[in-house]
């Protein structure tokens, strides 16, 4: 019942009107391409983005769910396990589902990735139905979507989507039926029952997206005020209300900065190290990453020229040129924001830590699924080997970043399969022997080490460690309370593995903080037992 339901509420109105048996027929018929479509870009997205489950944020996450299934685990630096669950229920959520499954955490890890992939692609799918009369339209838009879910959303940090499970794995496609809703309650001649699924369809998006990731939800929310506001059938609340809802934002942006207590000389250092908050510090190329996104948004908003016949009828047309303008008022919106106030000379960084420009992943999502959608219905149309040459270039492209990305991994992380990364290998074998109890120590930033794929030591060792510089880094920026604990760690774990470091010198440092292990690079001259050795580390007691 939920999938019929579902279906009438995204089936353009004017197809609803017809005959009942003629469209039931083509109802099914769509539906039955969609989930035959999607079930196949599902595949091909994680065939293409890989899939790494250990890795950067996947990592941060992934530490969280595996202490609430073992309270023992992470005794030591306890803070930094818990902070990503402080206002999610990523964590809970998945730890319950292990618990009630028995499917085991690396399966039921995998299958809620891919889980996550169909959905986002189906809420696509949706959405572009929404946007283009044409089939050919809304399979390049999904295909599209599919080869470049791991697109980099300019200088965020961010992509579209990542090859892991995060917290965003479920605010992602959340967003987009949350848009998909906005449309459906928006459009004309849809009666009371249609409007009423549209509103329950957006507002359960929203909800459910700020329960895993409440940052991201609270940008959707303003692209969904910011779209209603578009779609309203007099001109006045389309213009004066985007204006206002901007406004709105730039000054409660303006209130939060003015109002923010000036922070500690040693928070700010912690600040300044995540280069990608403030717009000074993004190379050229990614300040074209929001340039380039709003003026293909921009024509499509205000100079499309879409000819075909079908398309010509204003309610796709509308709802099209209104998710275009949406996306562009939105981010212009956000690079304002950014520019004035996340700035790395402010006395405090309030909006910088709130990431105006991660708005851009829904600027980025609507640009593909346009670009997309023009090129399946302007070019590829109905040549099986149009179509097969585009995904073979479009998703090689992103196949070869992927493979760039993490090159010392398998691309498949897939539960079961045996590692060929050298550091995971060392993780293992670090969680097969050596006690829960233990605290290790590894160079602060080693994610960026050579060979290591940003693997996340925690969540693979099931152990304690010191803050590393990176992704603790990137929790003690959020959370001022962790500054201490992240700069002592800091302190303690430079240059561990330097040639000019000693034994000596690393028990100094170490032994205080209550080290009673560490990892050292391959090359580390030590005296230390070191059970465990390989090409790139060797995993040491300390005395």
């Amino acid at each position: 019942m939920e999938w019929v339901g579902l279906g009438v509420l995204v089936a353009p109105v004017e197809a609803r009107h017809e005959s009942g048996s003629a469209w039931g027929a083509q109802w099914i018929g769509e539906r039955s391409f969609a989930a035959a479509l999607v079930s196949a870009l599902t595949l091909l997205a994680v065939a293409i983005s890989g899939y790494h489950p250990y890795a950067e944020d996947g990592g941060l996450y992934l530490a969280g769910v595996k202490r609430l299934l073992d309270p023992a685990l992470y005794p030591r630096q306890t803070a930094f396990v818990l902070e990503p669950m402080r206002m999610s229920l990523f964590a809970p959520a998945i730890a319950g589902l292990v618990r009630a499954t028995h499917i085991g955490l690396p399966a039921a890890l995998f299958a809620l990735h891919l889980a996550s992939v169909w959905v986002t692609l189906f809420a696509a799918w949706t959405l572009a139905e929404r946007c283009f009369a044409t089939r050919q339209a809304r399979a390049g838009a999904v295909t599209l979507l599919a080869c470049w879910l791991g697109l980099p959303v300019a200088g965020t940090a961010l992509s579209i989507m990542d090859p892991y499970l995060t917290a965003r794995s479920f605010s992602t496609p959340c967003s987009l039926l949350a848009l998909v809703g906005v449309l459906a309650m928006t459009e004309r001649g849809a009666d009371h029952t249609e409007r009423r699924r549209g509103f329950l369809l957006c507002v359960g998006s929203v909800a459910l997206g700020g329960a895993m990731h409440p940052l991201m939800a609270m940008y959707t929310l303003g692209a969904v005020a910011m779209l209603a506001c578009l779609r309203a059938s007099r001109q006045s609340v389309r213009v004066w209300g985007t204006t206002a809802l901007s406004l709105a934002a730039l000054g409660i942006a303006a209130c939060a900065q003015a109002l923010t207590r000036p922070e500690s000389a040693d928070y700010v250092r912690v600040a300044l190290t995540r280069s990608y908050w403030f717009l000074a510090e993004w190379r050229w190329y990614e300040g074209v990453g929001l340039a380039a996104p709003l003026v293909i948004l921009s024509a499509v908003a205000w100079k499309e020229q879409w000819t075909t016949a079908r398309d010509r009828d204003e309610m796709v047309s509308g709802a099209r040129r209104a998710l275009a303008r949406m996306a562009v008022i939105a981010g212009a919106t956000a690079c304002v924001a950014a520019a004035l106030f996340a700035r790395g000379g402010a006395a405090a960084h309030l909006v910088a830590r709130l990431q105006p420009l991660r708005a851009f992943q829904i600027v980025y999502m609507v640009m593909v699924l346009l670009l997309g959608a023009k090129l399946g219905e302007r070019v590829l149309r109905r040549s099986v080997w149009r179509w097969g040459a585009a995904v073979m270039v479009l998703g090689g492209v992103m196949f070869g970043a992927a493979r760039v990305a993490f090159p010392d991994s398998n691309h498949l992380e897939l539960p079961g399969v045996a590692p060929r990364n050298a550091w995971t290998q060392a993780f293992l074998w670090v969680r097969h022997n050596t006690p829960k109890g233990a605290l290790f120590a590894l160079d602060a930033d080693y994610i960026h080490a050579a060979g290591e794929d940003a693997q996340s030591f925690r969540a693979i060792t099931e152990r304690s460690a010191l803050p590393d510089y990176s992704k603790d880094g990137g929790e003690a920026s959020i959370a001022p309370e962790l500054t201490a604990a992240w700069t002592a760690g800091q302190a303690a774990q430079q240059g561990l593995s330097a040639a000019v470091a000693t034994d000596a010198e690393r028990v100094a440092r170490l032994r205080p903080l209550g080290v009673t292990w560490v990892v050292l690079g391959a090359e580390a001259a030590t005296s230390f037992d070191c059970p465990y050795r390989n090409n790139a580390v060797q995993v040491c007691r300390l005395p």
